[in-house]
């Protein structure tokens, strides 16, 4: 299996039809956003979208294709996060395509969503889950996410989601390491 190889960049304009074909593809009715919805999240005033793109000279994963751009390029995953008040940033949604997970793609974004949201220097980030969805649970576990509360009937569908929290400590040492 070859690896995929890709850059975070910023959210385009011209992104957004494939991001929303993404969304799509990466969860059922009913938790996938309406264009609607994806559109208003991504336009919000406090809000980030980071898109990862595979690298144009990069080999293919695999028989499938990903949906070209106009440049030759190819959006294999995005996340779309945002700053929230009571300095807590919150990921909004976090997407990456079946032929490019197991690539580090997803902890990439969720690296870089951790880092932005640290510089606006909020303590804490949050998100939600569905209560079904054990792959994300597990991934968001090993990246230092704890399960806070069940929110009953979250979604459109009628499922429920667990709300997850991680502390983003500052990268300065503490007070007493500095004299």
């Amino acid at each position: 299996m070859a690896i995929v190889q890709f850059t975070i960049r910023p959210y385009r304009p011209e992104d957004f039809r494939i991001l929303w074909e993404i969304d799509q593809s990466c969860f059922p009715e009913g938790i996938s956003y309406t264009q609607f919805e994806l559109h208003s999240s991504i336009s919000r005033s406090n809000s980030f979208t980071l898109v990862a793109e595979e690298d144009s000279n990069a080999k293919r994963p695999g028989p499938e294709e990903f949906s070209p751009r106009v440049d030759g390029s190819h959006v294999v995953g995005f996340l779309v996060g945002e700053r929230k008040r009571r300095g807590r940033g919150h990921i909004i949604t976090i997407d990456v395509r079946a032929q490019a997970r197991r690539h580090r793609v997803g902890s990439a974004l969720l690296n870089s969503a951790e880092e932005q949201v640290r510089s606006w220097k909020c303590s804490a980030i949050r998100l939600e889950t569905a209560v079904d969805n054990i792959t994300a649970l597990s991934f968001y576990k090993r990246h230092g996410y704890n399960v806070i509360k069940t929110v009953p009937r979250y979604y459109s569908n009628g499922l429920d989601a667990l709300l997850l929290e991680k502390d983003l400590p500052s990268c300065l040492p503490p007070d007493n390491l500095l004299k």
